[in-house]
């Protein structure tokens, strides 16, 4: 009597297997990951995490030595950076009371707010990168947390070229903002494609828009590229609210931390959520700026009504003297 065996995918020896996983993307893995615990012991080596991230983001191998090795963890960093961060609720994240007014709870909140951000940058063209940047922006000086907050990736004085056979409008985003102090948190603050394309009013240049809505305020990347030398000249990120005010520093790195903090989602739909979502705060926005304008125009009805009445009791007062 003969008995039949069954051979699964863990009978194979442990290094065949770490090599196919090796060949898997950072969403294979993970999902291999949580199939057994042999698999998930081989998914969780490091190097083949690292390697992930620098393949994904190839600004990474710009950044300094000890980002993804002491510092950061590259699957941490994996897991937070490549789904969309879900919507932060909107609060008092992007405004901060003065020092002297705050609680000793919001003095612990501030020291909890990132000293140092990385800013991994990565233009792509159906998949392939062509321009990687890091920037390492201090956050902890008093002109920083006051002061709009902005980060220029690529500078007018240094274009970049990226080729004149490439549309502006296929350029793709990804703006992975890390926060080394805590752990290594990470948060993609790109709608990956872009949710606009203008022309600027002057140089005729092409102003390539990639938003995120966090917190009621947006996220906002500029890429501008020039399709005549076929080069970025600049790529800077803004944050703005509902007003269209410019949010400070401090109310930036709120809105993050908060972003780092929270759960994220993955798929293609989420691609078309931000999008939305971006779309709604564009119609809040004008929304809010007609309500503000028709606001103003009654206003300016009643002072001149006010105005014309103190004329004609002016005028009648003389004339009934």
């Amino acid at each position: 009597m003969t008995t039949s065996s069954s051979t699964t995918v863990e009978d194979l020896p442990a290094d065949v297997l770490a090599c196919a996983l090796r060949r898997l993307d950072g969403r294979s893995l993970a999902a291999a990951s949580c199939a057994t615990a042999g698999l998930r012991a081989l998914a969780a080596d490091q190097d083949t995490w690292r390697a992930l991230c620098l393949a994904r983001w190839p600004s990474l191998l710009q950044a300094r030595p000890d980002l993804l090795s002491s510092t950061v963890s590259p699957q941490r960093l994996f897991a937070d950076a490549f789904p969309f961060p879900c919507c932060v609720p909107p609060a008092d994240n992007a405004t901060a009371p003065p020092a002297h007014a705050r609680a000793p709870e919001a003095d612990q909140q501030q020291q909890r707010l990132p000293a140092d951000l990385v800013s991994a940058v990565d233009v792509y063209h159906g998949g392939a990168p062509l321009l990687s940047r890091v920037v390492e922006t201090p956050t902890s000086s008093s002109w920083f947390l006051t002061s709009p907050f902005c980060v220029d990736a690529v500078e007018c004085k240094s274009p970049a070229p990226i080729g004149r056979a490439v549309s502006p409008g296929e350029l793709e985003l990804s703006w992975v903002v890390v926060d080394p102090s805590r752990g290594g948190r990470a948060v993609n603050v790109s709608s990956r494609r872009p949710v606009a394309v203008d022309r600027h009013w002057y140089t005729g240049e092409s102003l390539v828009r990639y938003a995120v809505v966090l917190g009621g305020c947006k996220f906002e990347a500029t890429v501008t590229c020039s399709e005549e030398t076929g080069s970025v000249r600049e790529i800077s990120l803004a944050v703005e609210d509902a007003d269209g005010a410019t949010v400070s520093g401090e109310g930036a790195l709120r809105l993050l931390a908060a972003a780092m903090a929270g759960p994220r989602k993955g798929g293609e739909e989420q691609e078309e959520v931000a999008k939305r979502r971006y779309e709604e705060f564009v119609r809040s926005k004008r929304g809010r700026k007609e309500s503000k304008a028709r606001k103003e125009v009654l206003v300016d009805l009643c002072c001149s009504a006010v105005s014309a009445v103190a004329v004609l009791c002016f005028i009648a007062a003389v004339v009934l003297r």
